[in-house]
């Protein structure tokens, strides 16, 4: 189960370090990345010298009051980030605690020799012996043994997970915890750059880039600065000409209430709480990109095996074929067996313990293994002068020439397309050349994902499973878990093109998968998920990692995304909104003494030209902190449509953008008006 539970935005742990980076933050060098915050501190600053230095008709009083709240407006900006990278460093601190336990049984090439030494001076390719108890110090391929692994210290999730040498389950993870047993680990890493250094880098925001909508965003806010100040630029002109002045501190003042300082300040704080809010739903993004990417997909693909299925097959039925009773084919069946360290082999011997109580649990002494090869695709036993033999139906028949034209063949290739149907994988058994039946290997799909796939398809993502098996056999495990189309007989090719495919058509595409050879179709596709459980080159392909490994957490991925996405436009929505409300709120009350004519327009009655710029520079400095809970929360996602959900946006934050200042700077203006500040 993910960690979707977050901690207070307000606690003396978060606020205490976040005030003190906010100062921090004020450096121009970072303050420059944020070019209206920077234009912000720059009149800021100089309002405080023209508190001192300025030869004009306004109060010193009232110029330090100004010159203290622009300030503030810069240092809730930068505390809004400083707050939002606070919740990431918090989970940062206990993960490098974690890193610097880490010590290394670093084997020295004698059998099972070891000498220990920290975890950091282990080299890509040095062999590390893992016992039962041990943290696993890098992140590694298990080259033998088969071990319990916790890995509760990245994913949170309390439930051991089997680890083993081959296939789509031999990745490791540093700082996770043999609990039984022992494993061999590669070290596939260098020092400093493993999965948990990486955890530590993005949780902490140091390596977090601007995605292209932050980019395009602020272009924008720079473009309207720019508009504004070559506006306010403009109005000493029209001053002189209607015969008055206007005083550079109120001139300063006025920029700073049109520009969009609210989202400005806001922007990065919403980019990193969306990545934390994805990490502490267990998914690790490797960029802001990728999230946002989320949030427009239209096709996800996944791959069958450890991503829709369990992964391994497991024995359901024995169908016997020329007279042969079951229980016959399940002593035959699990006889050949016995030696079958496989999931598979396991399975059918615990199928025919069960279903007829074949108790055999050992071969003979005088028994010879056949051992499975990928060139015979066949295992088996020789005993007592009996060959028993298993394997794909068609290695059996060629095994045998002539068996393939008996009655029993043809009864065999009857079952074997029933279950082929039926989504299954049929294993032949034959004795001394004669055909006994078929074991009905079965996919088993995962529980719960058709309902999954159900959400998904509600949100108007079209899931598409990909898989290595025949068409009958797709098209039933399609059924069963409820996709809306697949690809059989799928080569990493395949995968590759079908993803082009999509993307050709302007489509945004998810892929999910944990092997090897999905490494290809996750580089490919717009948001690649791969599954913590699967291997190093599926978690180095893809742009995000599932630390669950669950492949329908990418509902979550997918609501995440458009909830950033969806934050970020509401809140641009709110301050544009807001900007234009402050200027038919300010300008009538300022230029009413120059243009009587404007006071028809000072709908708010607003006391005094001083106290209208004040109110509104306070309101644009509180405004900030208020928004700060809604930034880093997010806002709620509903599925919907596009056109609901603009219209909404609009009826919500716009007409609450437009209406918050009248109400706001109204408020602050009697107030103002009645302590006599302005």
């Amino acid at each position: 189960m993910a960690r979707a539970s977050t901690k207070s935005l307000f606690t003396a742990d978060l606020l205490l370090p976040a005030i003190a980076d906010s100062f921090r933050k004020l450096d121009p060098r970072q303050l420059i990345r944020n070019p209206v915050m920077f234009v912000t501190a720059c009149v800021a600053l100089l309002l405080t010298i023209l508190i001192f230095a300025g030869h004009d008709n306004l109060s010193t009083a009232f110029k330090a009051q100004l010159s203290v709240w622009l300030w503030l407006t810069v240092l809730f900006g930068t505390f809004a980030e400083a707050l939002a990278e606070g919740r990431g460093k918090a989970q940062a601190a206990s993960l490098r605690d974690t890193k610097a336990e880490l010590k290394a049984k670093r084997l020295l090439g004698v059998g099972d020799t070891y000498g220990m030494v920290p975890a950091t001076q282990l080299e890509v390719g040095e062999i590390v012996l893992v016992e039962t108890g041990d943290l696993i110090p890098s992140d590694g391929e298990v080259i033998a043994g088969v071990a319990s692994v916790n890995e509760a210290a990245i994913t949170g999730e309390s439930a051991p997970v089997i680890r083993e040498a081959g296939g789509d389950r031999s990745a490791v993870t540093a700082g996770t915890r043999v609990i039984s047993d022992h494993i061999k680990v590669r070290v596939t890493v260098e020092p400093g750059k493993g999965f948990l250094d990486r955890m530590i880098a993005l949780v902490e925001g140091a390596e977090r880039q601007k995605t292209p909508n932050e980019i395009a965003l602020t272009i924008l806010l720079v473009g309207l600065t720019i508009i504004f100040l070559i506006a306010v630029g403009t109005i000493p002109g029209f001053a002189s000409y209607a015969g008055g002045a206007v005083p550079v501190a109120i001139l300063a003042a006025l920029l700073i209430t049109l520009i969009p300082t609210t989202i400005a300040a806001l922007l990065s704080a919403i980019g990193i709480a969306g990545m934390d809010r994805l990490v502490r739903f267990n998914v690790l993004a490797k960029s802001g990109r990728a999230v946002e990417a989320a949030g427009d997909v239209d096709v996800l693909l996944l791959d069958k095996t450890g991503t829709i299925t369990i992964g391994d097959r497991q024995a359901s039925e024995f169908r016997p074929v020329g007279g042969t009773s079951p229980r016959a084919l399940a002593d035959a069946a699990s006889l050949a067996s016995l030696a079958d360290e496989t999931p598979e082999g396991r399975s059918i011997v615990m199928l025919a313990r069960e279903r007829f109580g074949v108790t055999t649990a050992a071969l003979p002494e005088d028994a010879e293994v056949i051992a499975f090869t990928a060139q015979t695709r066949i295992s088996g036993v020789r005993t007592g002068g009996a060959l028993i033999q298993k394997g794909a139906v068609d290695s059996i028949l060629r095994a045998h020439p002539g068996l393939g034209e008996t009655a029993a063949a043809t009864e065999l290739r009857r079952i074997t397309d029933e279950i082929a149907r039926a989504g299954g994988t049929p294993l032949a058994v034959a004795r001394d050349g004669r055909l006994l039946g078929a074991i009905f290997l079965k996919d088993v799909v995962k529980a719960g994902i058709r309902e999954r796939f159900g959400e998904l398809r509600a949100m108007g993502i079209r899931t598409v499973m990909i898989t290595g098996d025949n068409p009958l056999t797709a098209a039933a495990i399609a059924a069963e878990a409820g996709v809306d189309d697949f690809l059989a007989q799928a080569t990493p090719e395949d995968k590759l093109a079908l993803i082009r495919k999509e993307q050709t058509g302007g489509r945004l595409v998810a892929m999910c998968g944990d092997g090897t050879n999905d490494a290809p179709a996750l580089a490919q596709a717009d948001v690649g998920v791969a599954m913590n459980t699967g291997t190093q080159a599926a978690r180095e392909a893809g742009n995000m990692v599932d630390l669950d490994s669950d492949p329908t957490k990418l509902i979550e991925v997918v609501g995440l995304g458009k909830q950033l996405l969806m934050t970020r436009g509401a809140l641009t929505t709110f301050s544009v909104a807001n900007d234009v409300a402050k200027y038919f709120a300010i300008i009538p009350a300022m230029f009413v003494v120059l243009y009587p004519g404007l006071g028809v327009l000072n709908v708010m009655g607003l006391g005094t030209p001083e106290s209208a710029i004040l109110s509104a520079i306070i309101f644009n400095a509180l405004i900030i902190p208020l928004l700060v809970p809604l930034a880093l929360k997010g806002v709620t996602y509903k599925p919907m449509g596009a056109g609901p959900l603009l219209a909404r946006n609009l009826a919500v934050y716009g007409l609450g953008g437009l209406l918050a200042p009248f109400a706001g700077i109204k408020i602050i203006d009697l107030a103002v008006s009645g302590l006599g500040l302005a």
